[in-house]
């Protein structure tokens, strides 16, 4: 497996098929709020090689109630995608998720909601 892991603030650098799979990501919003789950920053990272995506995710808290949802959500949305065979989610903890890791997409929208951020 090629290993190119992505900051979701800057991932110009991708192949096509990773840059599918971010681009597939960002449809993805978090259940509980107007986001989604690229410009809320819990993607940490993604791997892509041989029809097996692995994605590092975190939670803005832990004890999440939406995290099975999203990690179902994260699964079927990718392997819709050309030469995705397989999904491997990774939650990882560490870095813990916090407010400095919206894009400024991600602090608009939630802005836009009234959301304070």
């Amino acid at each position: 497996m090629t290993r190119r892991t992505f900051s979701p603030l800057f991932h110009a650098g991708a192949g096509p098929l990773e840059a599918r799979v971010w681009s597939a990501l960002a449809e993805i919003n978090d259940p509980e709020m107007p986001i989604n789950l690229v410009d809320l920053g819990v993607v940490y990272g993604v791997e892509v090689g041989e029809g097996v995506v692995r994605v590092r995710l975190t939670f803005t808290a832990m004890g999440c109630p939406a995290s099975d949802m999203i990690v179902g959500d994260i699964r079927e949305q990718l392997l819709k995608e050309p030469g995705v065979d397989d999904v491997v989610i990774d939650v990882v903890w560490d870095p813990p998720w916090s407010s400095e890791r919206l894009t400024p997409e991600g602090r608009e929208a939630l802005r836009s909601w009234g959301l304070s951020v």
